[in-house]
């Protein structure tokens, strides 16, 4: 039994926060929501590089930092007794902030540790009357889940080109692809290997019949995209929040409102409702990364903060830049669609004669540049305009890739 009362723990856990602040952590000016050069000095990132990579793990703001830190404080000072001191606490806390910044009543989620496994949890207890459908463009944790459940799945194709993709064309080919025997249909928000933008909301209305679910893999929208996504029209969103909300490393959500008693869970809850099927009886019990977990709640309220139509407009801002910019060099070919319609924060591309590896190599170690391949059969550069770049920074990276 813990030898510290909960004052004490109280007491001790402000005191690390006041310590986290003077660490490594940084002397960060204080937050500025409405100017975005405050807004990208929260984040930690090394100067000497320009990181527009930063999405694919994120990188915590200030606020995120300071609170892991705390948490981890108090863990290690008395694990069980910081745990059993402020579980319950904490863990609403987190849900009120992602009630609060996605506008839905906190019973809405459960937690998981990253897109993987939400997907490989709902797809692995989901009950489906019927075929499952996916598209030719998810990504690989999609379509092994689902493969792991039923073994065998079809597969639509929404766009042959993805730079002339459309809304349009993109709902027309899913009508053509969902069937009256359509039990389940697997979306992506945003393809993380093309960056274009799915019409989610217009492909559901489109489609669904009564007895159809649809399950959103939604890790690219969230925190860089504003398209209205009614959670009521869909059944479940799944999606990391350690990529562009700079949640902490190794967090993500499972969010629905109706379709829980649909799930069935087959990892216990620590935290058991009486009231029947919920994300509570959902939630996957055990010991996680309490500090991690926790910190959520700073990652959601940082984006409130800021605005989520103004961080969305933002990342489209910057995107927009780039694409302008890239559009107008000779040997390089716009892999995502220019209109914002059906693009967010993702935009891939080629560059003539040289492959997308050795290009992303050269952009690093030649002119400092951080880019990603993606991880696709068909790999392309790849940048991510998330809130810790800039103007200058897009301008810099599109003055390096005139240079490859």
């Amino acid at each position: 039994m813990s030898g510290l009362t909960r004052k004490q723990l109280l007491v001790g856990a402000a005191a690390a926060g006041v310590a986290a602040g003077c660490g490594s952590s940084g002397k960060s000016a204080a937050l500025d929501p409405t100017d975005w050069s405050s807004v990208k000095a929260q984040f930690g990132l090394s100067k000497d590089v320009r990181h527009f990579d930063a999405f694919v793990l994120a990188t915590h703001p200030k606020p995120v930092r300071d609170a892991i830190e705390r948490h981890r404080r108090g863990l290690d000072a008395d694990p069980a007794g910081y745990v059993h001191a402020h579980e319950a606490e904490l863990d609403q806390r987190v849900l009120d902030a992602a009630a609060r910044y996605l506008e839905t009543p906190p019973s809405s989620f459960a937690f998981t540790d990253s897109t993987t496994m939400g997907l490989g949890l709902v797809y692995g207890g989901i009950r489906v009357d019927g075929e499952p459908v996916a598209t030719e463009h998810d990504f690989y944790s999609t379509h092994e889940s689902l493969r792991l459940r039923f073994k065998d799945f079809r597969r639509v194709r929404l766009y042959d080109d993805p730079a002339r993709a459309t809304v349009s064309g993109m709902v027309e080919a899913a009508k053509a692809g969902v069937r009256d025997e359509t039990g389940l249909l697997a979306l992506t928000w945003v393809h993380s290997g093309t960056g274009v933008k799915v019409p989610v909301q217009e492909i559901t209305q489109a489609v669904r019949h009564p007895g159809m679910l649809v399950v959103v893999d939604g890790v690219h929208g969230l925190a860089a995209d504003d398209l209205p996504i009614h959670i009521d029209a869909l059944d479940v969103l799944v999606a990391g929040t350690h990529k562009w909300l700079g949640g902490p490393r190794g967090t993500g959500l499972v969010w629905s409102l109706k379709a829980w008693d649909g799930l069935h869970p087959f990892i216990p809850t620590f935290h058991p409702s009486p009231d029947g099927p919920s994300a509570t009886n959902w939630n996957p019990g055990g010991y996680h990364t309490f500090e991690h977990r926790w910190a959520l709640a700073e990652a959601f309220d940082f984006h409130h903060r800021l605005g989520r139509a103004r961080v969305a407009e933002r990342i489209r801002s910057l995107a927009t830049r780039l694409k302008e910019g890239l559009a107008e060099l000779p040997k390089i070919r716009l892999v995502t669609p220019m209109s914002p319609l059906v693009s967010a924060g993702i935009t891939c591309f080629e560059v003539d004669g040289l492959d997308p590896a050795t290009a992303v190599e050269r952009l690093r170690h030649e002119h400092r540049i951080a880019a990603s391949v993606t991880p696709y059969a068909d790999p392309y550069v790849r940048l991510g305009t998330g809130l810790w770049v800039d103007e200058g920074d897009v301008d810099a990276a599109l003055d390096a890739v005139a240079k490859l």
